[in-house]
């Protein structure tokens, strides 16, 4: 899929990724933009820990969902950790304690519990998002996420909300080694599905967040880079990573790219850059490559981001 076509395509959801410092946020609303003003409905959205979207469009966005613009239909949302483990709980806080209720007595308290654990969050924001491409009320979600380490723990599913269940009904009740022996005794309360069926609904979800975002129809991934070491090889490892996973890079943004050398300390940074970006477009030779020039100002305000937007889909 190159940039330029993305206003017509029939991707879903699109995921920009990178190292932090790169303007991954720059780059993640200009794409959003174009495809807005390529007619599609669309949703940016922002999981970064440091939300940035409102100091880039200039306006407050926060966790509603905000119109950006006002002659195209694109609309802005900033996810946090609070607002994710808030819905995780409101989606299965009530299932976790069904089946905790059916081994013991205990309190809802322990619902936060299990909620605090590594991968929680990670995977909840993953079904928030596939959950808001699904739901059909836009036509594009692009997803600016959060610098490459914590992008790269997304993919360390499905079964990491599982695992931690097992775990803590274990450490909590000293029960699980049980739970063969019970599994077709147990009935949960109030309810004919066992509890082994809830648990497997579990897997499912989990199965089907994965298949989605491993669909290349429908779920595209660009990478935002510059022309540095640390970003080459950074962009290396995150590529290495998403096909281990059965994901597909098909784009590769360069940001931050001298186009003219106008004294020796530039001249010196371009080659630099000549070096790094030959060696991206060697390795990568298949992908579609956008580079974009290092700007005099601040990408802000809806009239820079245009601008970085007609670059992208030019």
């Amino acid at each position: 899929m190159d940039l330029k076509t993305v206003g017509d395509t029939g991707a879903k959801l699109i995921m920009v990724g990178g190292k932090g410092g790169v303007g991954k946020t720059s780059c993640a609303s200009a794409i959003a933009l174009g495809a807005a003003k390529g007619g599609r409905r669309v949703l940016l959205i922002s999981s970064d820990p440091a939300p940035s979207l409102s100091d880039i469009f200039e306006c407050p966005i926060g966790d509603r969902e905000t119109r950006l613009a006002p002659d195209c239909d694109l609309y802005g949302l900033e996810i946090s950790s609070e607002i994710i483990l808030k819905k995780w709980k409101e989606r299965f806080g009530p299932e976790i304690y069904e089946v905790l209720s059916s081994f013991a007595s205990v309190d809802y308290d322990f619902v936060d519990y299990i909620g605090s654990a590594p991968g929680i969050e990670e995977e909840f924001m993953l079904y928030f998002i596939v959950e808001l491409v699904q739901d059909h009320a836009y036509d594009l979600v692009v997803w600016d996420t959060a610098p490459a380490g914590h992008t790269l723990q997304l993919l360390k599913l499905p079964h990491l909300f599982l695992k931690h269940l097992e775990a803590a009904t274990k450490f909590y009740l000293n029960m699980y080694s049980y739970l063969e022996k019970l599994k077709d005794s147990v009935r949960l309360k109030g309810t004919k599905k066992g509890l082994l069926d809830i648990i497997g609904g579990w897997e499912r979800l989990s199965t089907g967040i994965l298949d989605f975002i491993r669909d290349g129809e429908r779920t595209k991934y660009i990478i935002v880079t510059i022309p540095e070491a640390l970003g080459v090889k950074l962009t290396e490892r995150m590529i290495d990573e998403l096909h281990s996973n059965g994901l597909t890079v098909e784009n590769i943004i360069i940001n931050y790219v001298i186009r003219e050398a106008d004294c020796p300390f530039h001249e010196a940074r371009k080659r630099m850059q000549d070096r790094y970006i030959e060696l991206l477009k060697s390795t990568y030779g298949m992908m579609n490559f956008k580079e974009l020039q290092l700007f005099p100002y601040e990408v802000k305000g809806l009239q820079s981001i245009d601008e970085v937007s007609r670059i992208l889909f030019e």
